[in-house]
């Protein structure tokens, strides 16, 4: 089966997850920069959803653009990671209406948490499909950044109970984990793609 529904499905979906959390954002009635700052929470919350968006849209591209075929079970992994990500524009209110509250916080991580899982299974269905070039295992690796923040968001939802703002400076530092890009899927592509 051919990729390019697959990564326009995608990319489709996650434009309108964008769409949807920049509606939540309201202006406020006055015109002064002193009524921007009780929008401060919500403001910073959307920021740190769209960059995470962001990475996952990135990662994504290079991911099924370095595989060669999609199977079955991989449009299912997609639309598993594809749920997860539609429920950004949720825990991104949630977690700045209530000014980083313990729970919606906890709940915001939660969410990183599953993506992240999610996006795992992904690359697992990718790479055990039939055909798929041995180039794209070699680029995966150890996956040391995916497991890290794996592992950091288990930690920060816990924490979040007791220190949200501890949980959300977590979830900003694995923000500035992948902002850094990656360069193993590129080399694949470059690799499997030669410039002509």
């Amino acid at each position: 089966m051919g990729k390019t529904r697959l990564e326009a499905f995608s990319d489709g979906v996650i434009a309108i997850i964008i769409t949807i959390m920049v509606l939540e954002l309201r202006a406020p009635h006055e015109a002064t920069w002193s009524a921007l700052k009780p929008l401060w929470p919500v403001i910073l919350s959307y920021v740190l959803s769209f960059v995470y968006l962001g990475i996952y849209w990135n990662n994504h591209h290079y991911l099924i653009h370095a595989a060669t075929r999609v199977t079955p079970s991989v449009l299912w992994a997609n639309l598993h990671l594809l749920f997860w990500l539609s429920l950004f524009p949720f825990g991104t209110a949630w977690v700045g209406q209530n000014d980083f509250a313990p729970i919606p916080v906890a709940t915001y991580g939660a969410l990183l948490f599953m993506a992240g899982a999610a996006y795992y299974i992904l690359v697992r269905a990718l790479i055990s499909a039939h055909g798929q070039p041995e180039a794209l295992r070699e680029a995966i690796g150890r996956d040391v950044k995916g497991k890290a923040s794996t592992v950091l968001f288990a930690a920060a939802i816990p924490i979040a109970l007791v220190a949200p703002s501890i949980s959300m400076l977590i979830y900003a530092g694995v923000v500035v984990i992948w902002v850094v890009p990656d360069r193993r899927m590129e080399r694949v592509i470059r690799a499997d793609h030669p410039p002509t």
